[in-house]
């Protein structure tokens, strides 16, 4: 408890001041010279014959007071009982009459003015101090109270942790943009000219982990001005007009100090769209958004003041805080490369002793799919590994066993499993490992094991050689026979499935809907988009999705998403029929070394027979594939063709298009690219599958976060262990509720 800060609070002086009133009644009391005494002894008195000067009654505070005719002039009183004021007058009337008593005066006592007003106030003003003492104590203390509408803002300063461009890595396109705000701010001739104006506002968006608070941080530790910091929490109080003053008096703030920056993190909280949802709005937050697009670029022109801002959802905000002149450039903080997997592994393993045999380089590719907090939270996994086993040097074992606990959970080594389990948790992961190697477009196979970790009782690990962002349809039958693999193993060997497979098939049915009704991969339908993805995220999550076709394409859309699966299924159990002994050597290597790694997962799958490659496919027998192979395409650097972006380069996004190549309606940013696939960090994507985070354009809403759906996720909560089965970690433990990796061999007891 900190008892300066009681002392220096009201409370105190609240005590002191009742203290005093007790101790002044007291003072006043005592000041007319009675003693208090026993009632008895005050009757006895005047029963009794002795001599008296004066006696007093008092009949508001029944009190009793006697003035003795001695030497001392003794004085008494004491308080009367119920009806004793009838008798007691009698006997003063009588000891009047006998000359023993020279007088008595009854007073009926009314409260004065003075009396009143404090009797009346004193209470109030009680209750006012507490009011105050609890708003400051909300306030956070320090007589703050008289600041409630002063903006709650910190400003970096020389105490602050400094980080720099330099402690941030895999975001190198986020960083080059960030550099120019403090290049102009240190060198602003050079931009004025040539006519050039430095943005108003920046604003950061992309997943969760991906480094836009840090680089927040960053741009505080090189900028060299006045640096603010807010959330966009602390501008929404419970009273109406609060948000907006603090808003007003933190760029005031900034306007005095400028040049300066503001950064506001999470600004979705007080930027959302006005009038939004059923409630139709909500006054406090609209009034504070209001401010701050005056603010930003209302009447006012004075400049100097840089606001950026960062959000996971930028589909909620408002258009008018997002058009040119107040976030006049939006930057994506998307998920790194493998290149930028590397770079981040390697400024988080600065300070950790690691072993000559580590390669960074390696458990990059083992990670594909994860963000930057991902990456540090393996490495510092790794760390606590190694430090619990009380050795001195990281090695590639801590690191694996890091990466598994970050995809699919601690290791459960208490859980018991009799036999018949285990084996069956074995032909299931066994079945998805070698369809998975058996099938054409699908990627390798880098760990199967039985040993339970999480919410999953076992799982098969397939990654992609290299960062993949988009998938051919013969890959997704692939995978979808892949999703599959588990349950026909246990049909064929085991004559009857268990629950281990319930949700291979509930994310094998997504990605066989989202082939059908958003990416155009069926001849019966074709290249056509059916359903609404223009969802009202204030609404929530379910509302909005509306389907805008008929009954009968429902009934179409439904029997295709069965041959899907049927044929999936089919080709799966095809493929372990013909492989059977190939899968009994697997089994038998799983019970006797519990996981494989991907090296002795191909000695054992030497004598596999292989599918041949899918068939070309257009979709229609009208549209016969060309005979003519694709051109040669020219080196390229930095995917630009050693051009400046939106230069004319082969991949650049000029003219308007997406890098996708399809045209963007005006005013709207070029998406976010499609985000590495694998790994976790990005729930809701098919398992085991390669699916991109971000689906081709054009297939969501604008700025490229399409709303949540099958094979298209966009920003959902945080999953479980396990990160909800990212593409190439084959999904979720057979039977669970979206955890763990794929071909989790249900819960124990085979419960789904």
């Amino acid at each position: 408890m900190n008892f300066k800060r009681v002392l220096r609070g009201p409370l105190v002086w609240i005590a002191l001041v009742l203290i005093a009133i007790v101790v002044a009644f007291q003072i006043v009391n005592s000041a007319d010279g009675y003693k208090e005494v026993p009632t008895s002894q005050v009757i006895s008195i005047i029963n009794g014959n002795e001599q008296l000067k004066k006696v007093t009654l008092k009949d508001g505070e029944q009190l009793i007071q006697v003035e003795v005719a001695d030497a001392s002039d003794t004085k008494l009183e004491a308080d009367w009982v119920g009806n004793q004021s009838d008798t007691i007058v009698e006997r003063l009337n009588q000891r009047v009459a006998d000359k023993t008593l020279d007088s008595w005066v009854g007073i009926k006592q009314t409260p004065g003015f003075f009396t009143t007003i404090l009797s009346t106030l004193i209470p109030f003003l009680i209750l006012g101090v507490l009011f105050f003492f609890l708003i400051n104590s909300v306030q956070g203390g320090g007589g703050r109270v008289m600041q409630f509408g002063k903006s709650k803002a910190k400003i970096a300063n020389k105490d602050t942790p400094k980080t720099t461009f330099g402690d941030v890595a895999g975001v190198e396109e986020a960083i080059e943009e960030l550099e120019e705000i403090k290049e102009f701010l240190a060198e602003p001739a050079k931009f004025q000219a040539v006519g050039a104006k430095i943005p108003k506002g920046v604003l950061l968006y992309g997943p969760p982990g991906t480094g836009k608070t840090l680089l927040a941080r960053a741009v505080a530790g090189e900028a060299g001005v006045p640096f603010y910091s807010i959330s966009g929490s602390d501008f929404v109080e419970m009273f109406v007009g609060v948000g907006a003053s603090r808003v007003r008096d933190l760029f005031e703030q900034a306007k005095e100090n400028a040049p300066a920056i503001v950064f506001i993190d999470e600004i979705d909280a007080v930027g959302r769209h006005r009038g939004a949802g059923m409630g139709g709005g909500h006054d406090e937050r609209e009034q504070t958004l209001n401010q701050l697009l005056v603010e930003m670029d209302g009447f006012d022109v004075r400049g100097g003041v840089i606001l950026i801002a960062a959000t996971n959802r930028p589909d909620v905000l408002d258009p008018a805080l997002l058009r040119p002149g107040r976030f006049d450039r939006q930057i994506a903080v998307e998920g790194p490369d493998l290149k930028g997997r590397l770079a981040i592994l390697k400024v988080h393993a600065q300070g950790k002793p690691m072993d000559r045999s580590v390669d960074l380089e390696a458990v990059a590719r083992r990670t594909p799919g994860f963000t930057g907090a991902d990456l540090a939270n393996v490495l510092n996994e790794a760390a606590l590994l190694t430090a619990r086993s009380n050795t001195n040097v990281i090695t590639d074992a801590f690191l694996d066993e890091a990466i598994d606990r970050v995809v699919a959970g601690p290791q459960k080594r208490s859980r018991l499993m009799n036999d018949r389990e285990r084996l069956i948790t074995a032909y299931h992961e066994g079945g998805h490992a070698l369809v998975a190697a058996a099938m054409p477009g699908t990627d390798p196979v880098q760990k199967v094991t039985i040993l339970p970790r999480g919410r999953a009782l076992g799982y098969t690990m397939v990654l992609p050689e290299n960062d993949k962002y988009s998938n051919t349809r013969g890959e997704l039958l692939d995978q979808l026979a892949y999703m599959m693999g588990g349950r026909a193993a246990e049909e064929l060997v085991f004559h009857d499935p268990t629950t281990g497979a319930s949700n291979d098939i509930e994310k094998a049915t997504s990605l066989a809907r989202a082939m059908v009704t958003q990416y155009g991969m069926t001849e019966r339908l074709g290249a056509i988009k059916l359903g609404s993805d223009n969802s009202e995220p204030f609404l929530g999550r379910d509302y909005g999705h509306g389907r805008d076709y008929s009954e009968e394409v429902a009934a179409i859309v439904d029997e295709e998403v069965s041959v899907l699966i049927g044929t999936a299924h089919q080709e799966a159990f095809d493929v372990l029929t013909e492989n059977r002994e190939v899968l009994d050597d697997l089994v038998r290597a799983l019970f006797e070394k519990e996981t494989l790694d991907r090296a002795q997962v191909a000695e054992v799958f030497k004598p596999l027979k292989l599918r041949p490659k899918r068939p070309a496919w257009t979709g229609s027998d009208k549209r016969k594939p060309s005979d003519l192979p694709p051109v040669t395409p020219p080196p390229q650097l930095n995917g630009q063709n050693g051009r400046y972006p939106g230069s004319n380069g082969s991949n650049g996004s000029s003219n308007g298009h997406a890098p996708g190549g399809q045209q963007l309606p005006p005013g709207q940013p070029p998406a976010p690219p499609q985000l590495p696939t694998g790994g976790p960090g990005y729930p809701g994507q098919q398992p085991g599958q390669d699916i991109p985070n971000y689906p081709p354009q054009g297939a969501g809403q604008p700025g490229g976060y399409p709303p949540q759906g099958a094979g298209q996720p966009g920003y959902p909560p945080h999953p479980g262990p396990g990160y909800d089965g990212g593409p190439g970690y084959g999904g979720q433990p057979q039977g669970g509720p979206n955890q763990g990796p794929q071909g989790g061999q249900g819960w124990p007891g085979g419960q789904s």
